[in-house]
């Protein structure tokens, strides 16, 4: 069984239940095509172009998403440290040029039934305090479009 963060790391935690099967979870995390139907807010756009995934331990991603009514420029970007599929992903994580890099953890545990658990955890005390919360209401608008994608499969 994979381990959870500890309760008491820095950062933020997200347990979402998707009803899609946990290989398809894992694929809209780590396929392009798919990335970029659910990474980011209603508002945002991350063009199939700007990405680039070598879902490995030590390969590199990347990522431009155009936020918002005036379309700013966000570049991510990050490296995995981990990749056991379906269940685990391990990866940095970051908007700034120089800035220095969160680590997500996403754990997928299938439930049954086409329905999978996903325990998503971002951290490493490299935002300000108060930039967590805010992460964490960025991500879970991530993840509800990452729901209206599953479910059109």
């Amino acid at each position: 069984m994979p381990e959870e963060p500890a309760p008491d790391a820095e950062g933020i935690t997200i347990t979402r239940v998707f009803d899609a099967p946990r290989e398809l979870v894992f694929k809209a995390w780590t396929e392009p095509e798919r990335f970029v139907r659910w990474f980011g807010l209603g508002d945002s756009e991350v063009p199939l172009s700007t990405i680039a995934m070598d879902v490995r331990p030590g390969g590199a991603w990347r990522a431009t998403m155009f936020a918002g009514p005036d379309r700013y420029q966000i570049q991510w970007r990050g490296v995995y440290h981990e990749v056991v599929e379906p269940e685990r992903l391990v990866f940095t994580i970051t908007d700034q040029p120089d800035g220095e890099q969160e680590v997500v953890t996403v754990i997928l545990t299938d439930l049954g039934d086409d329905k999978t658990e996903m325990v998503f955890h971002q951290g490493g005390g490299h935002l300000p305090p108060d930039e967590y919360p805010r992460a964490k209401q960025g991500w879970s608008g991530f993840f509800e479009r990452m729901a209206e994608h599953l479910a059109q499969r």
